[in-house]
């Protein structure tokens, strides 16, 4: 399900001259000289694009640098002209690359992120029938997604649990499609002259872009969806800080700065090697004032947004993994119960029939039964029918017999899938 795209609301244009980069031009100069240093001869529409800055702004670059017998012209090819370094430009680029590797994209300033995730806010109108498109592959009742839209109206925290298997990891998952807009993530940002790379492309899903944005607006940010970030046992908390690269000379932004402007989502909540008191020690002032604070590995320390969603998902019970400090600041708690006879009939045989595997009469009934009877317990979990109807897959393959749902068939899944009572 897709929502019509909506104008982006930040649109920065081309910058003109050096001065409208917003970080130093020897930092600029650094990057074109040792990109040149990796590639022997590039042209200035290769230079253009590697740092992602506008060719007039690289024809200004190139006449400083060859007025200072850093570059010369190998040759042309049109208007573009072919540099490569001089002897004393690699000299100078050389001793930049050792201090240095990054050759990339130019970064942009702190401030300008700053006032770019604050611009790009995730303002969303929800309502009934707009989450029941949004989880249109799921059965949730009318209570549930009347909790679900003002806790993301509202943007604070969201606090899910519950018994296990039920759905929260696929809820949490499916929150984000609520968003129809895209925003723009810069590649790096500038930080007392180190780099922080943001854009990450294990995170950021990039979005279509006109040959006329192309041109008009400045490279330096990437059109994305918005983010969503998924942690859950795995979680530590150095992905929660700057992490330095030596071989590439920046740090890695932490994870809940590559979610800003979306979705942070901590699966399995509780089950982390951070507990839940050092993440609320971490997390009081940013989940209060939505700003972080990140240290450089020399001591120098900053502020940055924290313009996003954080959602908790949880099986355990709440009371014993927080206190009240922390919960008061997670204003949104929604349980993820049980489902009903009704639900779960209707779970499963949507899971039957989206793998065109024929549900013999009464087969629905029979399995919601021998389900309660084997795991003891009248409660039934939404992923039962899921995994049911993977065995009964598994089985008519193995038996090269064709798959269908028949009371014989649920008690051997059935079998396999439950322990037995001792």
């Amino acid at each position: 399900m897709r929502l019509p795209e909506a104008t982006p609301a930040f649109a920065p244009p081309a910058p003109q001259s050096l001065d409208q980069l917003g970080v130093g031009s020897q930092l600029v100069a650094d990057l074109a000289l040792r990109r040149l240093l990796l590639e022997g001869v590039s042209s200035t529409r290769g230079l253009s694009h590697a740092l992602k800055l506008p060719p007039p702004l690289i024809d200004t670059l190139f006449r400083h640098l060859r007025q200072q017998q850093l570059v010369e012209v190998k040759g042309m090819t049109g208007n573009d002209y072919h540099l490569t370094l001089t002897a004393a430009g690699r000299h100078q680029a050389s001793d930049r690359f050792n201090i240095v590797p990054y050759a990339g994209a130019c970064p942009v300033s702190l401030p300008d992120y700053d006032r770019a995730v604050r611009a790009q806010a995730a303002n969303v109108s929800v309502n009934r029938k707009c989450l029941r498109e949004a989880f249109i592959d799921l059965v949730l009742p009318d209570r549930l997604l009347d909790q679900l839209g003002p806790a993301l109206i509202s943007r604070s925290p969201i606090f899910l649990y519950g018994p296990s298997g039920n759905g929260k990891t696929s809820i949490a998952e499916r929150l984000l499609r609520v968003y129809s807009d895209t925003i723009r993530i810069p590649y790096a940002v500038e930080v007392d002259n180190q780099i922080i790379s943001i854009y990450d492309p294990v995170v950021h899903v990039p979005a279509e872009t006109s040959a006329e944005d192309t041109e008009l607006l400045d490279a330096r940010w990437i059109l994305c969806r918005r983010p969503c970030v998924v942690t859950g046992g795995e979680l530590i908390a150095e992905m929660l800080e700057l992490r330095f690269d030596s071989s590439s000379g920046v740090y890695s932004a932490p994870l809940q700065v590559k979610a800003n402007n979306g979705l942070f989502i901590i699966d399995d909540f509780g089950r982390q090697p951070i507990s839940p008191r050092e993440l609320l020690n971490r997390w009081i002032v940013p989940l209060d004032r939505r700003v972080d604070y990140l240290t450089l590995r020399y001591g120098v320390s900053f502020q940055v947004p924290f313009e996003l969603t954080v959602v908790f998902s949880t099986n355990l019970d709440p009371h014993d993994l927080a206190d009240d400090a922390f919960m008061r600041r997670i204003r949104n708690k929604i349980e993820i119960e049980a489902v009903d006879p009704r639900s779960f009939d209707a779970i499963f045989e949507r899971h039957a029939a989206s793998r065109g595997i024929p549900v013999h009469p009464g087969s629905t009934e029979y399995l919601r039964q021998r389900c309660q009877d084997e795991s003891g317990s009248a409660e039934l979990r939404a992923c039962y029918p899921n995994d049911i109807c993977n065995l009964l897959e598994s089985i008519g393959r193995y038996e090269d017999q064709p798959i269908e749902v028949t009371r014989d068939g649920i008690d051997r899944a059935v079998s396999l899938y439950f322990t037995r009572r001792r």
